[in-house]
């Protein structure tokens, strides 16, 4: 099947790709929204720009558009536009989208691709979080956290390429605090600097964390691939 992939560069819309190529789909565009903040309630906001320097990497075009607002209806608009376009210049049969558990994003995106006349596909849907972690891991996907808006996380985690010993300490956190241990509901943002897609990894050359004693966020000023890693 030809799928557009709903894209914001973390790890659970980079994954999903990686999974569903694995099961012989042909991914042939990306699909990005550029929220207007971070309270959107469907869209990933941090260090959003930098999907277009993964399109690139992962050889995958990229079709997106800015939001003015942080209204729903708007940002289901947008996407049903960016859908049809999908439709039309890539001749895409469907979405595949990262959702894990959140039945509204998932209710959002199945009434917007059957508008569209998509099927949709969601490979990641109720999978074990702990068991997602590792495989995350096992399938050579490095990724950091560019956002923590949860007890138990501090600005230590800010930019931090998550390990194996880290998702130990992360399951031991969130059974302690109670958040998601795949952040599913927010609880921190991610950015997939390499995985087995990527023709080149991603160099973090300038950046800095901003934390507010509570919630932080790692702000990527300047980033390039590393022609030189492969």
């Amino acid at each position: 099947m030809k799928l557009a992939a709903l894209f914001s560069g973390g790890k659970d819309s980079t994954y999903s790709i990686y999974k569903v190529k694995q099961m012989g789909h042909d991914v042939k565009c990306l699909i990005t929204v550029f929220p207007k903040s971070a309270n959107s309630h469907l869209l990933h906001f941090p260090n959003i720009e930098l999907t277009k320097l993964q399109s690139e990497t992962l050889k995958i075009p990229q079709i997106s558009l800015a939001l003015n607002s942080d209204d729903s209806s708007e940002e289901i608009n947008v996407l049903k536009t960016l859908l049809e376009k999908a439709k039309s210049d890539f001749h895409v049969d469907g979405l595949v989208h990262g959702g894990i558990s959140s039945e509204f994003q998932k209710k959002s995106f199945e009434k917007i691709c059957n508008e569209s006349n998509l099927d949709i596909i969601t490979p990641l849907w109720k999978i074990n979080p702990k068991e997602y972690m590792n495989n995350l891991l096992n399938s050579n996907f490095k990724f950091i956290l560019t956002s923590v808006s949860s007890d138990g996380l501090d600005e230590r985690w800010l930019g931090k390429i998550i390990s194996a010993d880290d998702i130990l300490q992360l399951d031991k956190l969130s059974n302690k605090h109670g958040f998601n241990l795949s952040f599913e509901g927010g609880e921190a943002e991610s950015l997939v600097v390499d995985c087995p897609l990527y023709s080149y990894p991603i160099v973090i050359t300038k950046a800095k964390a901003i934390w507010d004693g509570y919630r932080g966020r790692f702000e990527i000023e300047d980033a390039s691939l590393d022609s030189n890693a492969r």
